[in-house]
Parts: structure tokens; sequence; C-alpha cells
């Protein structure tokens, strides 16, 4: 009680109504953050899938590590031009928010330029024999960081990833092009197949 003016008035409480779907609105916000990457282009990662198999099967032939590394450099832009267009049409058509797809680049883009450096310091020490390892494991990390924000399919292809690459790391350089195949080619095609089926295309 307040001893100047008397018994102080309870604040009314807010109409239930309001209520309610302003709790609608935090639990629809939420659940967007969580898995709003499902918006995710299956058909862009078959596309990738597809460059990534065609990339190693053309350089097993290349005459040269120089030849070999310039195969896949353009399979790598074609792959990631491919994968920002497709993934940009898909949420632009399911009106998905930009602030999800922001999140997940940011946490891929390091290990991708992390990836770049060490490809520069790998050819100049002429140690290409170590990028397939590399390249696979640390594309890896970024989808499993990225996979925070996205559905639970982008966590489980950054750790199929990672696998293969530490695998690649140790295993003989001759089959450094056929892992980098089963990798960008397979893993994508599998993970194409499922979000296209799952999350509608």
């Amino acid at each position: 009680m307040d001893p100047e003016h008397g018994p102080r008035r309870r604040t009314p409480p807010r109409d239930l109504g309001e209520q309610a779907q302003a709790q609608l609105r935090a639990i629809r916000a939420a659940m967007e953050s969580a898995t709003a990457f499902t918006a995710l282009s299956g058909r862009g990662a078959l596309l990738i899938g597809l460059t990534g198999l065609g990339a190693a099967a053309y350089a097993a032939h290349a005459a040269s590590p120089a030849r070999w590394l310039a195969v896949w450099l353009a399979a790598a832009a074609i792959a990631i031009a491919t994968g920002v267009t497709a993934t940009l049409l898909k949420a632009r058509r399911r009106h998905r928010l930009a602030r999800p797809i922001r999140k997940f680049a940011l946490n891929l883009a390091p290990p991708l330029l992390a990836g770049a450096l060490l490809t520069l310091a790998l050819e100049r020490s002429h140690a290409t024999a170590e990028l397939p390892g590399t390249w696979l494991l640390l594309y890896g990390v970024g989808m499993l960081t990225g996979g925070a924000f996205s559905a639970r399919i982008i966590s489980r292809m950054g750790l199929a990833f990672m696998l293969l690459g530490t695998f690649a790391l140790f295993a003989p350089a001759a089959w450094g092009n056929a892992l980098l195949g089963a990798g960008f080619g397979g893993i994508h095609l599998i993970a194409g197949i499922f979000i296209t089926r799952r999350y509608g295309g």
C-alpha cells in the first residue's frame, strides 16, 4: 500500500488474444532461425555434385599437377556460383529471411578463405598431394559450423566431409582425386536428393 496515494492499482492484464499472437510470433521466429536454411536448394546441391563428378573424371587425365589444379579450381568457381544462385532463388521463392542465409555464409566463408590461402601455399611448395584432404576437411568445417543455422542435413554433410578429409590426409596420394569426387560429387548428390525430397527442391 502506498501511504500517500492509498492502494496501488494493478496494471490490467493484456488481452489474451494479443498475448497469444505475440507468443506465436516469437515461436515462429525461433523456428525460422533454427531451420531457416531448409531453403538450401537441393537441385543446386545436385548440380554441384554433378560438377564435382565431372571435375574428378576430367582431372584424372590431367597432364600435370598444374592442369589438375586448374580443373578443380574451375569446378570450385562453378560450384560456388551454382550454389549461391540456386539457394537465393529458392529462398526468394519461399519468402525466407536473408538473416539466416547471411549467418550461414559468414560461418562458411572463413574455412573457404583458409582453404584458398593454403592452396596457394601448398601449390607454391609443390605439395599439391595435400590439397584433397585440406579442401575436404575445411569445407566440412564450414558446413558443420554453418549447420548451426540450418537444417540438420547440413551439419551431417559437414561431418561427412570432415571424416572424408581426415581420411584423405593420410591416404595414398593417388587416391586424392577419387576422394574429391566422392566428396564434392557423391556427398553433394546424396544431400541434394534428400533436400529435394524432404524440403521441396
